[in-house]
């Protein structure tokens, strides 16, 4: 029988938790390793439910100060402090090759010109 994750997260109190068995519930296939947390399922229960009411709120703060019956900057202070735990990966668009860099890269491939002279023209 599974267990409740807020049993989990009391038992752990904070501390780091590696997982070292996963069982597919459908198949009951069992894989072993070493797995980390994600990093919602390391916070405490009451940040969990917090995040899970944020989104259930559609990210609405007006709707987490009724729903909780907490101000504006509680909600704000609250949701800095939770998403401190987290790391963001910047994702921004490579930009569109221009016709410049595919004559570049075309002198590269037939030999016309060195890595490094390529490496000068593409970085301009």
């Amino acid at each position: 029988m599974a267990k409740d994750w807020q049993e989990l997260t009391k038992l752990t109190q904070g501390a780091t938790v590696t997982v070292e068995r996963v069982k597919l519930a459908s198949s009951g296939i069992a894989i072993e390793g070493s797995f980390e947390l994600p990093a919602l399922a390391r916070l405490s229960a009451e940040d969990q439910v917090f995040v899970m009411a944020f989104v259930k709120c559609h990210g609405s703060i007006k709707d987490m100060e009724k729903f909780f019956g907490i101000s504006y900057p509680t909600v704000k202070n609250r949701l800095q402090r939770i998403g401190a735990n987290f790391s963001f990966v910047e994702n921004f668009p490579t930009p569109p090759a221009t016709n410049e860099d595919d004559n570049v890269l075309a002198e590269l491939e037939k030999g016309g010109i060195s890595v490094d002279e390529a490496l000068r023209r593409l970085q301009r």
